[in-house]
């Protein structure tokens, strides 16, 4: 996926600025800020639905950025990624409905880039922005 290359292009020109050691926010603020001067739509800390299999309504999880509708990004600080976050990003995947998502941590010396690509068995539709 095309877009995912400029959200890498654009975290990693983020990291080597701001180099490790900030608060997620900061990392949060600087990637939105740097994708949106290179014209892509992005809504940051937004609340998604998520269903159960009966597509019931559960409750909100808050994604730290949602990129031209279609892309999750999950942002870290923390000095290593673990299978929670891993975890978290496939649920929240799954529970938006959303086929490609991207991990980002910003926290350790060399910046730290997931790609997924979940296997949801049903089409789909994009993520409903304000």
């Amino acid at each position: 996926m095309r877009l995912c290359d400029h959200i890498r292009s654009h975290a990693l020109a983020a990291h080597r600025f701001l180099r490790h050691g900030h608060l997620e926010k900061v990392y949060e603020n600087s990637l939105s800020n740097r994708l949106r001067k290179s014209g892509f739509s992005v809504v940051t800390q937004h609340p998604l639905p998520v269903y159960d299999e009966d597509g019931s309504l559960l409750g909100d999880f808050i994604a730290d950025l949602v990129v031209e509708n279609q892309l999750i990004v999950e942002l870290k600080a923390v000095s290593h990624l673990t299978d929670d976050h891993t975890a978290q990003i496939l649920g929240y995947l799954r529970s938006a409905r959303l086929r490609h998502g991207l991990l980002i941590n910003f926290g350790s010396a060399r910046i730290q880039i997931k790609k997924f690509v979940g296997d949801l068995g049903y089409t789909n539709t994009g993520v409903d922005l304000p």
